[in-house]
């Protein structure tokens, strides 16, 4: 049978195998006990039933995501060693597409891959998996490249001689951020320098992202703001940060944090408007005095940020520069993007 999310528990299911933590038994929510019994936050999403029967692509074989799977021997289950990216998808067109796959490959190429797919060809599965599940709008699109399969399991990429890994997941995803505000705990995990390992580097190493995203599950906040080693803010576990402070925008440098699609749609808007603005280290001593404070990311564009460390930011509620920034970035959204379906 098929584990999918769902409503029946296991105790009613003597075919599931899945252990009791798993919420909900086999068709339940995915979600370990230590976050079931945490305060319920913006940041926790829910199972959609339209992605009950999703039709995922690996190399190009399209199948149900119960049916999906890569081989043990591959990159990623071995050392994470992949690059990723997130899309959007609106009405039949992925915003900034080509900026996505720009990033992809500079990622690939920076960890050494010997094979990278084209522009081309990954658009041509992005086109395939969204016509396989008959999605337009309001999807969001995860690409994983991997650096393939390897003949017997160990670090050495020589070992991976068969080319890389596509993976595309395409899931009906509106953007998961809560409009209204958001609650930021300070991780105590910080962001690596260039020096340790490149942040412009777009890895599936994702582990000090989830240990923070732990502690702000732990501490009922939607997500966890991070510092860098020198204690500047980096951005979240998962956004770019801005402020806005005397109508100044400010957001930190890409110094511990990647170069986001959606923070430079941001800045580009600020420019191209004449709002004043500008990329520097900022301290937690800005954020907790700042006007407003907002988060970027192709998962859920932009949202308020409205308490820090349990302090309010601002007025605590939407702040007009945040506002209007939303709406621009929506107008583009609406009009910008490559067509696929």
């Amino acid at each position: 049978m098929r584990h999918v999310a769902g409503t029946m528990s296991c105790s009613t299911n003597s075919d599931c195998d899945k252990p009791e933590w798993w919420a909900g038994g086999c068709r339940g929510s995915l979600v370990p006990p230590y976050i079931r019994s945490g305060r319920t936050t913006f940041m926790l999403q829910k199972f959609n039933d339209k992605n009950r029967d999703l039709i995922v692509n690996i190399n190009g074989r399209l199948v149900h995501r119960d049916e999906a799977g890569i081989s043990p021997f591959d990159s990623v289950v071995q050392g994470g060693d992949a690059v990723w990216e997130g899309l959007r998808l609106y009405n039949g067109r992925v915003f900034r597409l080509n900026e996505h796959l720009d990033r992809l490959r500079s990622s690939a190429l920076a960890l050494a891959f010997a094979q990278i797919p084209s522009h081309d060809e990954i658009k041509e599965q992005i086109k395939r998996t969204l016509a396989a599940n008959q999605m337009a709008d309001g999807v969001h699109l995860r690409l994983t490249l991997t650096r393939g399969v390897k003949v017997t399991s160990g670090m050495d990429p020589r070992l991976n001689q068969a080319g890389p890994t596509l993976i595309v997941l395409a899931e009906h995803k509106p953007p998961v951020y809560d409009k209204a505000g958001l609650s930021l705990i300070t991780s105590s995990v910080r962001r690596f320098p260039p020096d340790c390992l490149d942040p412009k580097i777009h890895h599936n190493n994702l582990i000090q992202s989830i240990l923070a995203k732990i502690e702000a599950n732990v501490a009922g906040a939607d997500d966890a703001l991070m510092l860098d080693v020198r204690g500047f803010v980096a951005e979240t576990n998962a956004t770019h940060i801005f402020l806005v402070s005397r109508s100044q925008v400010l957001t930190p440098r890409t110094v511990a944090c990647p170069e986001g699609i959606t923070r430079a749609v941001v800045l580009e808007i600020c420019r191209e408007q004449n709002i004043p603005h500008a990329e520097r280290d900022l301290s937690l001593t800005e954020i907790y005095r700042a006007d407003e404070m907002f988060c970027t990311g192709t998962m859920g564009e932009l949202a308020a940020v409205t308490k820090v460390d349990g302090r309010t930011i601002g007025s605590g509620d939407l702040g007009p520069m945040t506002r209007r920034l939303s709406a621009l970035f929506a107008d583009r959204t609406r009009s910008e993007g490559i067509q696929v379906i």
